[in-house]
């Protein structure tokens, strides 16, 4: 399940697992295999919802982003680089171009802009230190903003359920807020069967600080925006700015959604619309075979099934003194074919020197492990050490064929066992 993360989770959710939020603060600045939307897509599937956003066109290219202009005939325009990345704003194309969101009334101006935006690289504090290409911007109608909130709806275990975050301080960092003024953070709580009331919607617009017609109005955005949560089996849609207008008008100016991944067999149309790419190309083969990767800075690449387990091993890692290349979760139902593409993916990793095994064998068969292990092994060429450490389901036929193999294969009692043998063969 695709769900929100935050820069200090425990500010908000009061989090505190260390091996949890040792693996929030390794995974992210790191691509994900979620779901990936850009800006506009976003804005179009709450535009669809009836909710209020800027009146916008895409282009791929410097003419059809000044035609765009044109026909959008409003007073001022701004251009915004579509990529994944936070920090547009303050990023700098290797075009020279410094920003990647701009404002002008001229659009010619535009046209020459995203001469100096498309096909070039925009790096944020966000992006990969080479930048992002940039291959679409979009070209929307400036409001003024008299005022900023911000709004979230998301799906919280906590509650079982979700939940509505707001604070009349938007525009900014919501962790900032909640770390500096936590009185100004206010929660919802959603019965998921009842769904949002009017009442609830009414209060939370009151607490973000609108008043008079303009309560009624964002508590109408919100009901709205809880419509295309459910709709769209978000798990989270995070609106900032929610801005209001000299004008009087209450407009969703940013949006960020997340999906749940499980709900892919009922919405194709969101999932055809995946931006991929910006993924990693590893992330992205890993997918294929239904293998979970994230890379990492270290040099010992782990290969476990679970999550959980596989935080263990990073943890246990990073303790005797080594640092985890990957974090690689085979999961449960198990082919021998995986275990054969996940090595192929580790070992082609140049920073990779070391590779741990480490499976608890319940719904998996180690059997199947050792068999793949040994394929791989034998086919691959494998170069670097190898430390195996299988437990469970027929592990005793898993650790014959291993021993029987013939291969330089480092066996292990146990986790703590396997990661000092890790660590150690990268010392040698």
């Amino acid at each position: 399940m695709t769900c929100l993360i935050l820069k200090n989770p425990s500010l908000i959710f009061n989090k505190s697992c260390k091996s949890l939020c040792w693996f929030l603060q390794c995974t992210w600045s790191t691509p994900r295999r979620w779901l990936n939307l850009q800006e506009y897509q976003s804005k179009k599937l709450m535009q669809e919802s009836g909710v209020a956003v800027q009146r916008f066109y895409v282009a791929d290219s410097a003419s059809e982003a000044q035609e765009a202009a044109k026909r959008l005939d409003a007073k001022e325009i701004v251009l915004k680089a579509q990529i994944l990345a936070g920090g547009r704003g303050k990023g700098v194309f290797d075009s020279g171009l410094k920003g990647g969101v701009h404002l002008t009334k001229d659009p010619v101006v535009v046209g020459e802009l995203a001469k100096q935006m498309l096909g070039f690289n925009l790096t944020t504090k966000q992006t990969p230190k080479d930048g992002v290409k940039v291959n679409t911007v979009m070209v929307a109608e400036a409001l003024d903003i008299s005022r900023e909130t911000y709004f979230a709806i998301l799906m919280d275990r906590a509650y079982n359920g979700p939940v509505m975050v707001g604070s009349p301080q938007g525009g900014m960092d919501i962790e900032e807020v909640a770390a500096s003024t936590p009185e100004l953070i206010f929660k919802e709580t959603i019965d998921i069967i009842e769904g949002l009331q009017e009442e609830q919607a009414l209060r939370m617009a009151s607490n973000l600080g609108f008043k008079g017609s303009l309560q009624r109005q964002a508590a109408d955005q919100i009901k709205r925006l809880y419509d295309l949560f459910l709709k769209v089996d978000a798990t989270q849609v995070e609106i900032n700015p929610l801005g209001e207008t000299p004008e009087g008008q209450v407009v969703c100016f940013d949006a960020k959604i997340n999906f749940d991944d499980n709900a892919e067999f009922r919405q194709k149309a969101v999932f055809a619309m995946d931006d991929m790419t910006e993924s990693d190309p590893t992330e992205m083969e890993a997918a294929k075979w239904d293998l979970k990767y994230i890379g990492l800075d270290g040099n010992i690449a782990c290969f476990v099934n679970g999550a959980g387990l596989a935080m263990a091993t990073c943890d246990i890692i990073d303790l005797h003194g080594g640092k985890p290349a990957n974090f690689l979760d085979l999961g449960g139902g198990v082919k021998e074919r995986q275990v054969y593409e996940a090595f192929k993916l580790l070992s082609a990793d140049p920073k990779v020197e070391a590779i741990l095994v480490n499976i608890f064998g319940g719904i998996v068969n180690c059997a199947i492990i050792a068999n793949g292990i040994t394929k791989a092994c034998r086919e691959l060429e494998l170069k670097v050490p190898l430390v195996v450490r299988l437990e469970g389901t027929n592990v005793h036929e898993a650790k014959r064929i291993l021993s029987e193999s013939g291969l330089p294969i480092t066996s292990a009692n146990d986790l703590d066992d396997a990661a000092q043998k890790a660590v150690a063969a990268i010392k040698k």
